[in-house]
C-alpha cells in the first residue's frame, strides 16, 4: 500500500479489530513516519454518529482549548483578525471563542451546528488562522484536506496525538480508536515535520497541540503553555470584549427580518 503522505511504499505492521468486527490492516511508512489503515470501507457505519459516544472529554477539551488558544492567538497572531474552526463539530468551540471576544466562524461538513448558528464560514473569506481539533486523524485524504486548509489560511492550529515510538500494539494505545473506527490516519512528529517542509511552513508543537505557520513560532515559544494557563488566560481575556451580547442582537435582527419577509 502506498503512503498517503509521501507516496512511498508502506509496510504492513499489524491487524486490528475495528468496531469489534472488522479485521483491518495497518501500514507504516518508514520514509515519513505516517501510519494508515487499509482503505476505510467501514466509515459509513463509523459515522452514524459524527461525535462518537465514547468521547466523554468533548466539553472539557473545548473549554481547555479555548483557554490555550486565547493565549496563543494573543501572543502570536492578530487577535482582531477572523478565525475559522474547521471540522468544528457542534459549534461549541466557535461559541466559546466568540464569548471570549474573538471573531470566530464555524465549518463542518458532517455535523450539525448547534451552538454557533449564524456564524458559518462563507466561501471567498480567508482567515488569520484556522483551528481544527481532533480532525487530522479522521482525514481519508490528508494531503487534499491540508491543501484545502492552506487555501483559507497560512496558519493552522490543530490537535492530534503523535504516534509513540516504539509503535504500540493495537491493545496498547487508546488513540487507535478501534471501538469507533474513525481514526484512520496516525501521524508521528516525523510526519508533521515532513509536511511542514513540503509546504514551506514552520512547525511547532506542545504535547498534542500543533501549529503550522508562516510565522517563526518554535517549540520554545509554546513553553508558555507550561505556566499557569488560568492566570495568563484571565489576563488576556480582560483585554478582549465578549461578542455574546452583540451576537444576540445580530441574530435577533436577522430573525425579525426573516419573519417579516415570510
Amino acid at each position: 500500500m502506498f503512503c498517503k503522505i509521501c507516496n512511498h511504499l508502506s509496510d504492513y505492521i499489524f491487524t486490528a479489530k475495528i468496531l469489534y468486527k472488522y479485521n483491518v490492516h495497518y501500514y507504516y511508512c518508514n520514509n515519513c513516519g505516517f501510519m494508515q489503515t487499509e482503505e476505510p470501507y467501514w466509515l459509513e457505519e463509523a459515522y452514524k454518529e459524527p461525535i462518537n459516544i465514547t468521547d466523554t472529554g468533548y466539553i472539557q477539551r473545548n473549554i481547555q482549548l479555548s483557554q490555550k488558544l486565547t493565549i496563543i492567538l494573543n501572543i502570536f497572531f492578530d487577535k482582531n483578525g477572523k478565525f475559522l474552526d474547521y471540522a468544528g463539530g457542534y459549534g461549541m468551540f466557535t461559541r466559546l471563542m466568540r464569548d471570549i471576544g474573538f471573531d470566530f466562524y464555524w465549518d463542518d461538513k458532517y455535523t450539525k451546528n448547534l451552538f454557533a448558528r449564524g456564524f458559518e464560514h462563507t466561501s471567498g473569506i480567508t482567515y488569520e488562522a484556522i483551528t481544527t481539533f481532533e480532525s487530522f486523524e479522521h482525514f481519508v485524504n490528508p494531503i487534499k484536506e491540508l491543501e484545502n486548509l492552506l487555501n483559507l489560511s497560512n496558519n493552522i492550529i490543530f490537535s492530534t496525538e503523535l504516534l509513540p515510538y516504539p509503535i504500540p500494539k493495537p491493545e496498547e494505545w487508546w488513540y487507535y480508536g478501534l471501538n469507533h473506527g474513525q481514526h484512520i490516519a496516525i501521524y508521528s512528529e516525523k510526519t508533521l515535520q515532513f509536511l511542514a517542509k513540503k509546504y514551506k511552513l514552520n512547525y511547532a508543537h506542545h504535547n498534542y497541540l500543533h501549529i503550522y505557520s508562516i510565522k517563526s513560532i518554535t517549540n520554545q515559544n509554546l513553553n508558555i503553555l507550561n505556566q499557569s494557563n488560568d492566570q495568563i488566560f484571565e489576563q488576556f481575556k480582560k483585554q478582549l470584549k465578549s461578542k455574546t451580547w452583540n451576537d444576540f442582537l445580530k441574530l435577533l435582527e436577522e430573525s425579525k427580518a426573516m419573519n417579516l419577509n415570510k
